[in-house]
């Protein structure tokens, strides 16, 4: 037979600290780089500190994001587009 429930459990993980309002901000409103076509890349920009290099293709639409880094490609005039 096993102990009772609770009593060998491992203690709870502490709460997560609360996310700083300098980061939230990027969060809330991920980086908008606008571009004149549909295939674009994204390695993070950050070089060492940022991420494999990836391609999109927005295909039928007129943006999109990277899976890494949140980075919105916006296609110039299209809907992302903070210029338009």
């Amino acid at each position: 037979m096993g102990s009772p429930p609770g009593q060998n459990s491992p203690p709870a993980s502490e709460p997560a600290p609360p996310i700083p309002e300098s980061q939230r901000k990027f969060m809330d409103n991920p980086e908008v780089v606008v571009v004149a076509t549909k295939k674009v890349a994204c390695d993070g920009g950050g070089g060492a500190l940022g991420h494999p290099k990836v391609w999109y293709d927005m295909s039928e639409e007129d943006h999109v994001e990277c899976k890494y880094c949140d980075r919105v490609f916006a296609l110039k005039g299209g809907s992302r587009d903070p210029g338009k």
